[in-house]
């Protein structure tokens, strides 16, 4: 007991993973699953937490192993002075793209949130308060204090889920079929979207980055990678549990409602109905407006952390090239969430979808460096390797069945057909 006593005192980054993971994309992507193909697509998710699982693990061991963060590592792995500038340029890009993504559904969770609650306050509002807030508190740098109280009720929320998913007397039946039976919805655009979109909002390629320099602070000894192990698996399989809470809540009030399409917060708070009753909408609001604000705050430091380490420059919040790359991030998401927010939920299930698209090129650079003969005992054994390669095979697949669903999404967002 003594010893399961001491690891949990040891859980801290894998904490900070699960809660940057269960988010505004994960409601709203869990919830628009649950209702519009019912338990379906729970196996994603169960794919999805335990592949996270195993890809965070690489990288807390990477980053224990050698004392420095991903972006180091993928540096100072590759000898050849062209291959590491191109694998740099990758590195850059994809956390440009993705980051900017994710912080579009990030503003966006932040605009769901308050028009849950007060319908009248115009978008273009929502993004100036909402941005320069957050644009305030990672100037200032001190954020320790708010990221906790936001946690909190991000937490809450997903326990609030979890009850909520017990008390609906679910199909538990087809839950357990939806667990175990994988199967892409072939006549429902919406559940092709999410099929993807699951995987994007669980595996956060940025988490990786922040995964490792997180683990490399905690932990000094590699001899206590047993213990960010431990922390890795209780923490995101208690995040993948809350996720699947959140789709059964959806699939057990919702789906089969007929001429009910999610497009709000107030769609989404008939998920917790059962339990909450007219209190429901409020507590979603509160929910989506605290977890898109402290995703709003992570997503674009996650990207300045990622960037700077990769190109070996200054990682203090006080570097002007560190801030640099945050506000151009932070703006980039402001703008997109305005421009691209007519439909608001069709655009988190976008950014989603277009993070797991961009996710096997991430992989790819956890496992290269996972398998580095300077980690000595602490590289990758086979199991680590195979689980990884099959991962990323995976997950092509289903990017290539559900590409033209997302393009197809993707224009109708641009205004393109």
């Amino acid at each position: 007991m003594s010893k399961v006593i001491e690891k949990l005192k040891n859980v801290g980054p894998g904490a900070l993973v699960a809660a940057g993971f269960v988010g505004p994309g994960t409601v709203t992507t869990c919830t628009v699953s649950g209702a519009s193909v019912g338990y379906t697509m729970l196996w994603a998710l169960v794919f999805a937490t335990v592949a996270t699982i195993i890809f965070q693990e690489m990288a807390a061991r990477v980053g224990i192993a050698s004392q420095k963060g991903l972006g180091e590592n993928i540096r100072d792995r590759i000898p050849n002075p062209v291959l590491k500038g191109l694998a740099i340029a990758i590195v850059i890009i994809a956390i440009f793209i993705g980051n900017v993504a994710y912080e579009t559904g990030n503003i966006t969770g932040g605009i769901l949130g308050i028009q849950a609650v007060a319908p009248g306050i115009p978008m273009g509002a929502i993004v100036v308060v909402v941005g320069l807030l957050a644009a305030i508190v990672m100037f200032i740098g001190h954020y320790n204090l708010i990221e906790k109280v936001l946690t909190a009720i991000v937490v809450f929320m997903g326990v609030v889920f979890l009850v909520t998913a017990l008390a609906s007397n679910p199909d538990w039946g087809a839950i357990i079929s939806g667990m175990f039976t994988p199967q892409l919805p072939t006549n429902n655009s919406t559940g092709l979207m999410t099929a993807i979109g699951l995987v994007g909002t669980t595996i956060v390629p940025y988490n990786l980055f922040l995964h490792a320099s997180g683990a490399a602070e905690r932990f000094k000894d590699p001899e206590q990678i047993a213990d960010a192990r431990f922390d890795t698996v209780l923490s995101i399989g208690l995040g993948g549990i809350i996720s699947m809470a959140i789709l059964i809540c959806a699939a057990a009030n919702i789906y089969g409602n007929t001429g009910i399409t999610v497009s709000n917060g107030k769609d989404m708070a008939m998920a917790l109905e059962p339990l909450l009753g007219s209190w429901a909408t409020f507590m979603i609001g509160v929910g989506l407006l605290a977890a898109g604000f402290s995703s709003a705050i992570t997503a674009p430091l996650s990207a300045a952390y990622a960037v700077n380490g990769v190109l070996g420059w200054g990682k203090t919040l006080k570097d002007i090239k560190f801030k640099v790359i945050w506000m151009i991030v932070l703006v980039l998401g402001c703008v997109m969430a305005v421009t691209l927010g007519k439909s608001p939920t069709q655009l988190i299930l976008v950014a989603q979808a277009a993070n797991a698209i961009l996710l096997p090129i991430m992989a790819f650079f956890v496992m290269y460096v996972a398998n580095g003969k300077a980690l000595g005992k602490w590289r990758n054994h086979a199991f680590a390797n195979i689980c990884g390669v099959v991962f990323i095979v995976i997950t092509l697949f289903m990017c290539y069945r559900n590409m033209s669903s997302f393009m197809t999404s993707l224009a109708a967002l641009l205004g393109l057909s």
